[in-house]
């Protein structure tokens, strides 16, 4: 009579499926990881951004303030023929300044006030949107130009910015 039956090979499938979920766990680790370094790369690339927006924003602005029309009895213009200039910075970014100037209406009287809106947009160079890593920030601000009526009679009044 043969001896009583012995049933093998449950550990060789316990262990293949120990290694098939310890792979998946390390694969899903790594995946994790790179989202974590991308994630943070965007993040580093998207302050650069604001940064380069907020420039071409300040030199907007500044351009305006510093214009020959600034002071005098003209009123200033916007910069460049189109009023749109763009820039580009270190680090792979494009910065376009866009510049309107309105006239400030008050009532049904146009009165000697100029709002000047500026508008700048830092971009990646070379990357499209939707893409891993286009990166865009834009930010925006106004500006008022009045003309300066408290001068002396023989002066004539300027116009200020600020």
């Amino acid at each position: 009579m043969p001896g009583p039956y012995r049933q093998g090979g449950f550990a060789a499938i316990a262990a293949v499926f120990l290694v098939v979920v310890l792979a998946a766990l390390g694969a899903f680790m790594v995946t994790f990881s790179n989202t974590q370094q991308l994630t943070s790369a965007q993040d580093i690339q998207g302050t650069r951004a604001y940064w380069a927006a907020r420039a071409g924003l300040e030199w907007g602005i500044g351009w305006v303030a510093a214009s020959p029309g600034a002071g005098s009895l003209t009123v200033p213009s916007c910069p460049g023929a189109l009023a749109t200039v763009g820039t580009d910075f270190d680090g792979g970014l494009t910065v376009v300044t866009r510049c309107q100037r309105f006239d400030y209406t008050e009532g049904a009287t146009v009165v000697n006030r100029f709002i000047f809106q500026f508008m700048a947009e830092a971009t990646t160079t070379g990357s499209t949107p939707g893409s891993i890593g286009y990166i865009q920030r834009s930010i925006s601000a106004s500006m008022e130009c009045v003309r300066n009526e408290a001068v002396p009679p023989a002066t004539l009044p300027t116009y200020a910015c600020g």
